[in-house]
C-alpha cells in the first residue's frame, strides 16, 4: 500500500490536507450494506470494498472522524477575583506579585490598554495606573482548576490537562453520548459556567491536537470554533507560521527570509527539504503546517521538570542570603516530587541578575534524588561554582531527569554510600512531609529558614508563600 493509502494517527483526510479529492465513503457507517442476511458478514465485506477503494483509488478512508476539543478559561486568575469580589466585575484587574514582580493575568479590561502576561508591574501601570492590583491567590485557582477538571471528565474519560487553567479533551466517537461535537462543545462549556460559579471558557474544536489549541484561540472570551476536516486547508493555508508550536522568534526569523510566512508557504518547499535544513524540527513544521499532529490526549503525563523561583526583594551579591532561598526552593521542589514518586538525576540552578540578564548552570548526578538535602547542597555546589558578575535579582531551583517511582527502600544488594544517605534522607523528608501535611507547613522547619522568617514581616511571608506555590502550580503543567 502506497505512503498515501495508509491512515496515520492524527492525520488528517486527504482531501482536507491536499484539497483534492472530496468523494467517497469516509467511514464505515456510511458505506452502505453488501450482505443483508447476516450482519457479521456484511461488515466485513464493507471492509474489503473500502480497503479495496484505498489500494486502487488511494483515498484515505477513517471509521471515525477524530475529534479533539481544547477548553482555555478566560482570563482564569483575574476571572476569579473578579467572581469572588463583585466590586472588581467591570473593571480593570492585574494579577501579579509586587513592584518587581511580573504579570500572571489580566482582565480583559486591562488588556485593552496593552496589559499582558508576562509583562513587567512596573510598565503593566504605566500602560493602565487606573487597574486594580491584586496579587496570586494561587490556593484559590487550584481549587477553581480541581472543579474545573471534574467537570471535564464529565464528558470524556480521556482528559489532559495542559495547564492549570486549559485542557485537552478527545471527543471521538462521542456523539452518541452527546450529539453532534459542536452541541457537545456548548454542553462543556454550559457545565464549567455552572460548576464554577460563572466563569467563562473558550472551546476549539479539530480533527487534531494543535489544531483544536488554535481554534480555541479564535472567538475569545466565551467563544466556541469549530474547525471542519474539509476547511483545514483554507484555514492552514492563511494560518501565519508562528501559530506553528516550536516556532519561536529566531526560528521564526529565518523562515521570514526563506519567504515562509504562512503555513501554505511552506509547501513551497519539499519535505525533504526541511528535513534536510531543520532535521526534527523541520520535519514537524511540515507535518503540521499539512495538518499533521499523531500526539494523542493522555489523562496525566509525569511533568518533564519540577522547580520553584523567587524575585527577591532587594538584589543581592550575598551568598548566604541566595543559599537560604535556594533550600526554600529545595523544600518545595522536594516535597512536590516526593507526593507524586519521582526522583530525579539533574539539578538546575537560575539565576536572574539585576540588568535581567539570566544563566542557568545544572549538574547531572549519577543517581536519583528527591530529598530536600541533596536538591540543596547539590545546587549550592553549583552557586559555588558561579562567579557572581552583578547583584542578583532572582534565584530558582529546578530538578528534572524523572524516573518514576522515589526510592522507598534499600536493594537486597550492597548499596554505595550516596544511595544509602538519599535513602535515609528520603525516609526523614517524608517522615515530615506527612507531620507538616497533618499540622500545616510550619510544624516543621529547619532552622535556617526560621531564623529567615524570623528576620521578615509575616505579610511577606504570606506573600512568598503564595509566590513559590504559583510559580510551582505552573512549572508542573
Amino acid at each position: 500500500m502506497g505512503k498515501e493509502g495508509r491512515l496515520r494517527p492524527g492525520r488528517l483526510p486527504f482531501s482536507a490536507r491536499k484539497g483534492m479529492m472530496t468523494t467517497g465513503t469516509s467511514s464505515l457507517e456510511s458505506a452502505p450494506p453488501l450482505v443483508k442476511d447476516n450482519p457479521r458478514k456484511g461488515a466485513f465485506c464493507n471492509y474489503i470494498v473500502i480497503l479495496g477503494r484505498g489500494l486502487f483509488g488511494r483515498m484515505r478512508v477513517s471509521p471515525s472522524q477524530r475529534w479533539i476539543m481544547h477548553m482555555d478559561m478566560d482570563a482564569f486568575f483575574a476571572s476569579i477575583e473578579q467572581l469572588d469580589n463583585p466590586s472588581l466585575r467591570g473593571r480593570a484587574v492585574v494579577v501579579g506579585g509586587d513592584h518587581r514582580g511580573v504579570v500572571s493575568t489580566c482582565s480583559y479590561e486591562a488588556r485593552r490598554f496593552g496589559v499582558h502576561s508576562a509583562m513587567s508591574i512596573a510598565e503593566a501601570r504605566r500602560r493602565c495606573p487606573q487597574a486594580v492590583y491584586v496579587r496570586p491567590r494561587m490556593r484559590r485557582y487550584a481549587e477553581v482548576s480541581a472543579l474545573v477538571r471534574e467537570t471535564l471528565e464529565r464528558f470524556s474519560p480521556k482528559v489532559e490537562m495542559a495547564s492549570v487553567d486549559e485542557a485537552y479533551l478527545d471527543a471521538t466517537g462521542l456523539e452518541r453520548l452527546f450529539g453532534p461535537v459542536e452541541e457537545m462543545g456548548r454542553a462543556l462549556k454550559a457545565a464549567v459556567k455552572e460548576a464554577t460559579g460563572g466563569l467563562t471558557c473558550s472551546v476549539g474544536i479539530a480533527p487534531v491536537k494543535f489544531l483544536a489549541k488554535i481554534a480555541s484561540e479564535q472567538r475569545k472570551p466565551d467563544g466556541l470554533f469549530l474547525l471542519a476536516p474539509e476547511k483545514t486547508a483554507d484555514f492552514l493555508a492563511a494560518l501565519a507560521v508562528t501559530a506553528v508550536p516550536g516556532v519561536g522568534r529566531r526560528f521564526s526569523e529565518e523562515l521570514a527570509r526563506l519567504g515562509v510566512k504562512t503555513c501554505g508557504d511552506v509547501s513551497r518547499y519539499g519535505e525533504e527539504f526541511w528535513r534536510r535544513r531543520y532535521g526534527k524540527a523541520g520535519v514537524v513544521l511540515w507535518e503540521r503546517a499539512h495538518g499533521e499532529d499523531p500526539r494523542e490526549v493522555v489523562p496525566w503525563t509525569p511533568p518533564k521538570s519540577e522547580s520553584a523561583e523567587s524575585t527577591l526583594d532587594v538584589d543581592t551579591r550575598d551568598r548566604e542570603v541566595l543559599r537560604t532561598w535556594i533550600l526554600r526552593h529545595a523544600e518545595r521542589v522536594g516535597a512536590s516530587l516526593r507526593r507524586q514518586g519521582l526522583a530525579g538525576r539533574t539539578v538546575t540552578l537560575k539565576i536572574k541578575y539585576a540588568d535581567f540578564h539570566q544563566i542557568t548552570r545544572q549538574v547531572t548526578l549519577d543517581r536519583r534524588i528527591c530529598s530536600t538535602e541533596s536538591i540543596y547542597e547539590t545546587a549550592c555546589a553549583v552557586l559555588d561554582g558561579l562567579d557572581l558578575t552583578d547583584r542578583v535579582r532572582l534565584v530558582g531551583v529546578g530538578v528534572s531527569g524523572f524516573e518514576a517511582g522515589a526510592p522507598k527502600q534499600l536493594s537486597l544488594m550492597p548499596a554505595k554510600e550516596p544511595e544509602k544517605d538519599e535513602a535515609r534522607r528520603g525516609r526523614l523528608n517524608m517522615a515530615v512531609d506527612a507531620l507538616r501535611s497533618r499540622y500545616g507547613g510550619g510544624a516543621v522547619m529547619r532552622g535556617r529558614l526560621f531564623e529567615a522568617q524570623q528576620e521578615e514581616d509575616p505579610a511577606e511571608t504570606e506573600r512568598r508563600r503564595d509566590r513559590a506555590e504559583g510559580r510551582m502550580l505552573r512549572e508542573k503543567h
